[in-house]
């Protein structure tokens, strides 16, 4: 496998909350997103998920609780905890969760 440019790859998604995935490591997917303004809804997975902010500011409500991920920095979403995007979120987004 060859180098992949996150930023390129963010930039050329069709829009905003899309997301294209990069690679899978064992049961694990790893992608990457492109944050926008805008909130979304929340939500909750069955297993956890690492979210790491390549570039901009991820605006995380963890169980009613506001946590910003800032730019280079990594939170893990436990499994089955309730979480939503604030709005205010922008920049580049790289997920792993399981497959």
């Amino acid at each position: 496998m060859t180098p992949v440019d996150l930023t390129a790859i963010a930039a050329a998604l069709p829009g905003p909350w899309s997301s294209r995935p990069l690679a899978e490591i064992g049961d694990a997917r790893v992608k990457v997103l492109r944050m926008s303004g805008a909130g979304l809804p929340q939500e909750s997975h069955p297993t956890a998920e690492a979210l790491m902010v390549l570039d901009g500011r991820l605006e995380l409500e963890v169980a009613g609780r506001l946590v910003p991920v800032l730019a280079g920095h990594l939170y893990v979403v436990p499994a089955d905890t309730p979480h939503a995007v604030r709005a205010g979120s922008h920049g580049t987004l790289l997920i792993v969760e399981r497959g």
